[in-house]
């Protein structure tokens, strides 16, 4: 009863945003509503989560088409993941309070932001076919809705365009998907799905269906072309939320569909889901560490991260497949582990960028600079937000990666050749994709927070209010949190892989708490709390040195200003030129990127122009193609209309006649 409450509570903001959006002050009852009923689904989450053998309670609703109800039920992996979707939801909310009056065409977005908590809450729920899909469109519609909410843009139009188009696309293919699950009988709840067996050719239908469906929403290549055009159009709560939680909705769909209502799929689907979340990691970062645009970056960086994750759903199946159900749990505890981790701080980071914007209304790494001196308390947050996702140790992301990494060390183990060779090669991938993050968030937080300021907008910045800061505080509270206990989480994370793999993996099982111990004592073994608390204790005898050794005499000398004596802000490095050897090493083969300079002559007071061109292979290749095909058979296709009678007739005649030789056949 609470989470229906809760829910239609969420229902009713709505409907309030609607009628009284014009009244100043609506967004901020509409979205403190919203906060309370995120943070009562997030208690209800874990209430639910992480407790063996508790039942799941479930509701049989007299909703839906005449020979179906809706029913809902809660489970630990669905308890996980409201509690990741809550989270997101109530830091956003949170930070909304004091950010959504200044977002464009705002009473656009008021309505439609508690609708996309509800139905994302309302995925999660769901137990059978229908109510999911109904949820999952009530998703995708309301997010849909967010993204074109500043419609008078062409770029937002765009992106909302190509955002519906994909949305259709992963729809079509997850209603096919349950449609066969389901079989002939057409129970589409998924207990009968689960009891429902099927051949080779449908399970393989399934298996393919699933991957397309979700990985279309969660953003892996090739299917991620909406991504980094919606994300950066939406409004940065909503961006965050997009980001930082809808993808993992999509992941949740891709687990519940392949390791519950499946069951059983082949190694073969496990190394590809290998090898497609290790392609889409670095290229994900790939095109990250070529943005200028804030939003953007982040935006390609989600893909790098849900491909991270898919790895370990990837070695899960894998494992399961074989019969290492201890390793599959593992493989499993790991991907999980690393869905909330970037829940936690993309939306940290994606809030950090909505407070660079409302400061300073630029979001161009070539306008900001200098903003920690202005901004601190936001600085400091998005430094360990950039920090966590750069995987450094102690926070939470450095954890999750290292315990993928102790999964893909066990992958030779299994008997096949595909899986023994392909483990080292989607395991350098991942190596890559790590260093390629750090680098793409050493560039980012230092050309955005760090040097002097590159326009007046960034040199006018002011610190946002306790409102929005406070949601950015939380958030990287729990990256340290969460990085420095991890075994925590992993225990919990445990009680919710035993139903899908049937056991309970102990990842600190050798060692005992606090030490993270997935394989053995003697080859892997990492202790974040040890860590901290050895650094904590290095620090202060460090600075209690300094105190009682050091000189107390004060020395003045200019600051090294690397051979310039004015002031100039230009001559900082750039956004571009930090880039520029990644760019030459990487892109000029995947992204065909080209640089022309052009110097004028001596004398010649014209400017020196450098130009850098880059391409997006897949846009180019995959969907650009796709789309001049479908031009080109819509023109064919449109040509019917203005056939003459005759004509009419005689293709009328035809369709009779091939119909006619279709029942003969059939006959026979």
């Amino acid at each position: 009863m609470l989470i229906a409450g809760a829910l239609a509570v969420l229902l009713g903001l709505a409907v309030v945003g609607v009628a009284f959006g014009r009244f100043a002050r609506t967004h901020e009852l509409v979205y403190a509503g919203c906060l309370a009923a995120s943070l009562t689904l997030l208690v209800a989450g874990l209430r639910h989560l992480g407790v063996p053998g508790q039942p799941s309670p479930s509701l049989v609703l007299p909703l839906g088409l005449p020979w179906l109800h809706a029913h809902a039920r809660l489970d630990n992996l669905s308890a996980l993941f409201m509690v990741m979707v809550d989270l997101g939801g109530a830091a956003a909310s949170a930070f909304a309070i004091g950010y959504g009056g200044h977002v464009p065409e705002r009473r656009r977005v008021t309505p439609f932001f508690p609708l996309f908590i509800a139905g994302m809450n309302g995925v999660l729920l769901a137990d059978d076919g229908f109510s999911f899909l109904v949820a999952w469109e009530f998703m995708s519609l309301a997010s849909w809705a967010l993204v074109v909410s500043d419609h008078t843009r062409e770029e937002n139009r765009h992106a909302g365009m190509v955002y519906l188009t994909m949305a259709a696309f992963g729809t079509f293919c997850l209603l096919t998907c349950f449609g066969v699950l389901a079989g002939p009988g057409g129970d589409f709840t998924f207990a009968a799905m689960r009891a429902h067996a099927l051949g080779s050719a449908a399970a393989f239908l399934v298996v393919l269906l699933a991957v397309l469906g979700a990985g279309s929403k969660a953003g892996l290549v090739p299917v991620h072309a909406w991504l980094p055009l919606a994300h950066p159009s939406a409004p940065a709560h909503v961006s965050a939320l997009m980001s930082g939680v809808m993808t993992k909705v999509a992941l949740y769909a891709l687990i519940r569909i392949l390791l519950d209502l499946r069951g059983n799929v082949g190694w073969q689907w496990g190394a590809a889901l290998m090898v497609v979340g290790g392609v889409t990691a670095v290229l994900g970062v790939l095109y990250a560490v070529l943005q200028d645009d804030l939003k953007k970056l982040l935006a390609y960086s989600t893909v790098e991260n849900v491909g991270v994750a898919v790895i370990g759903i990837g070695l899960a199946v894998a494992f399961k497949a074989d019969g290492q159900t201890g390793l599959a749990a593992l493989a499993l505890v790991a991907g999980l582990y690393h869905m909330i981790n970037h829940s936690i701080f993309k939306t940290l980071l994606f809030l950090g960028t909505g407070a660079v914007i409302n400061a300073t209304g630029e979001r161009s790494l070539a306008r900001l600079g200098g903003l920690l001196n202005r901004m601190g308390w936001t600085g400091a947050a998005v430094l360990v937000g950039s920090a966590a996702i750069s995987a450094l140790p102690p926070l939470n992301g450095f954890a999750s990666e290292w315990l993928i990494f102790q999964t893909l060390f066990k992958g030779p183990v299994l008997p096949h050749w595909a899986m023994k060779f392909g483990v080292p090669v989607v395991g350098a991938l991942l190596a890559l994709a790590a260093a390629l993050a750090a680098a793409c968030f050493v560039r980012a937080y230092g050309i955005a927070f760090l040097g002097r300021p590159r326009s007046d907008a960034a040199a006018a910045a002011r610190e946002v209010p306790v409102s929005m800061r406070a949601p950015l505080v939380v958030l990287a509270a729990l990256c340290i949190g969460l990085g420095a206990i991890p075994v925590t989480v992993t225990n919990a994370l445990s009680a919710v892989v035993h139903p899908l793999t049937g056991v309970a993996v102990p990842v600190s099982a050798d060692l005992g708490w606090p030490w993270l111990s997935p394989v053995s004592s003697t080859r892997g073994s990492y202790s974040a709390t040890v860590l901290v608390l050895f650094g904590l204790a290095l620090f202060g005898a460090t600075i209690l040195l300094v105190h009682r050794l050091g000189t107390t005499a004060l020395r003045r000398a200019d600051a090294w200003d690397c051979g310039h004596a004015e002031d100039l802000p230009d001559a900082q490095y750039t956004g571009q030129s930090f880039a520029q050897p990644l760019r030459r090493a990487f892109a000029a083969t995947i992204f065909h990127a080209r640089e022309q300079v052009t110097m004028p002559e001596p004398g010649d007071l014209g400017p020196a122009i450098h130009r850098v061109s880059l391409i997006d292979p897949l846009w180019q290749g995959l969907y650009a193609s796709l789309a001049t095909a479908v031009d080109y058979l819509a023109d064919r296709v449109n040509r019917l209309q203005y056939l003459t009678v005759r004509r009419y007739l005689l293709m009328m005649f035809g369709t009779l006649v091939f119909l006619l030789l279709v029942v003969a056949i059939r006959q026979q």
